[in-house]
């Protein structure tokens, strides 16, 4: 495809590092301020705002809620947080002590699901705040990323256990081995062929799932440029961030690369998502937000 256009948009300054991003139901862009503890919003005609939480929150994955609001892991803070488009921020303790929560992704049952990197649990949280959590058949596994499936379970990477993890409504949990020895799998979303697609930061690799438990792995033509999140476009390419070389590509389903310098170097993209606009847009951690949009949009 041809290249696209990038524009960076300062949001902060470096040290607040912006690490997620996701479309609002406000027509905005919300974000995580990881090093700051904000959650911040831009608008498309640039207007921003900042939503500060308590100190050393480590605010980490955003996403869009069943309720209107805004929920996000705190990661440092062992919390999950809910954010209203007014503002409005609430903050859930979770009952495992120093669980560090990471991923969160709405489920199929109307409630938020989430990692916790250090328990080796998944957690479910109903909009009101009641908290279930599930233990994983294995240990030292670091659950990371999270999304919703086509087949109405929530699916998962361990990136420590070298698995995509699987997990149904009620608890029932599926590992399924990757390939690749110490692939280190970060980032997970759906793709619009059904499969799951994931990231493998350590060995550079791109990967596919379906929910039989079929696995394909594509390598990068930058075996160290550490891919680290992906998001799918309207149009159904697969998008993703390559944090270690400077870079957003995108892949067919059969596997066809291409890649994009962004504008600063070393500047660190991490999350990324599908805009209000149409646009790609990633998180920046040097203290911007990208968009990313074919010519012509």
């Amino acid at each position: 495809m041809p290249r696209p256009s990038i524009e960076e948009h300062q949001v902060t300054d470096r040290e607040s590092g912006p690490y997620a991003v996701t479309a609002g139901p406000d027509g905005a862009l919300w974000y995580t301020q990881v090093h700051s503890s904000r959650i911040g919003r831009l608008t498309l005609a640039g207007e921003r705002t900042d939503h500060p939480l308590g100190p050393d929150r480590g605010p980490t994955i955003i996403t869009p809620g069943p309720d209107g609001a805004l929920w996000f892991t705190e990661y440092r803070a062992h919390r999950i947080g809910r954010v209203t488009t007014a503002g409005v921020i609430d903050e859930f303790p979770l009952p495992t002590p120093d669980c560090g929560p990471f991923g969160i992704a709405q489920g199929p049952d109307g409630a938020l699901w989430f990692t916790e990197t250090t328990a080796d649990r998944i957690g479910r949280i109903t909009p009101g705040g009641q908290v279930t959590e599930y233990e994983l058949p294995v240990t030292g596994a670091f659950p990371s990323a999270i999304t919703a499936g086509g087949d109405g379970a929530l699916w998962f990477t361990l990136n420590q256990a070298n698995a995509i993890g699987r997990i149904d409504t009620a608890g029932t949990v599926r590992l399924h081995p990757l390939p690749t020895e110490a692939a280190a799998p970060v980032g997970i979303t759906v793709g619009h062929d059904g499969a799951l697609w994931f990231v493998e930061i350590a060995a550079g690799q791109i990967g596919r799932i379906t929910t039989e438990g079929d696995i394909t792995e594509f390598p990068l033509p930058d075996r160290q440029a550490r891919p680290h999140a992906l998001t799918t476009d309207a149009e159904g390419a697969v998008w993703f961030t390559e944090w270690g070389g400077n870079r957003v590509g995108t892949i067919t389903p059969d596997g066809r690369v291409s890649e994009y310098d962004l504008p600063t170097p070393g500047s660190e993209p991490h999350g990324i998502a599908l805009g209000p606009d149409g646009a790609l847009w990633t998180a920046l951690e040097i203290g911007a937000l990208a968009r990313i949009a074919r010519i012509g949009r």
